[in-house]
């Protein structure tokens, strides 16, 4: 049981740490039910105006897309940053169809114009 007490101490300290951070805000906040003004919604000092909502363009979503995608091909590029000698040939080839797939759904987001502006 000696060996496993480093374990078992770090399953007991690891929650407390992170669930400490959590609970210490509740103790010490007060009671924001008598401020009113706290619980409405603000919007550059202006009483909001409309719903916030409401429907949005299928544009704004293909742009985050596009900014997501660079950063699965850079975290599966990293192995492929060794010297050529030390890749075999399946890792070189898993490379190539990674980034044949990537390509493809670019010239397919490019198609469908999804980076134009109007």
């Amino acid at each position: 049981m000696s060996e496993f007490a480093p374990i078992c101490i770090y399953l007991v300290i690891s929650p407390l740490v992170s669930l400490l951070p959590l609970g210490l805000p509740f103790l010490f906040s007060s009671n924001s039910s008598t401020y009113p003004e706290k619980l409405s919604a603000y919007e550059c000092g202006f009483d909001p105006s409309g719903d916030a909502r409401s429907r949005f363009d299928i544009r704004f979503y293909l742009v985050s897309i596009l900014f997501i995608i660079p950063d699965p091909e850079v975290t599966f590029s990293f192995p492929w940053a060794v010297p050529p000698n030390k890749i075999d040939p399946f890792g070189s080839w898993s490379m190539m169809a990674f980034l044949l797939i990537l390509t493809i759904g670019s010239l397919y987001e490019w198609k469908r114009g999804a980076s134009d502006r109007e």
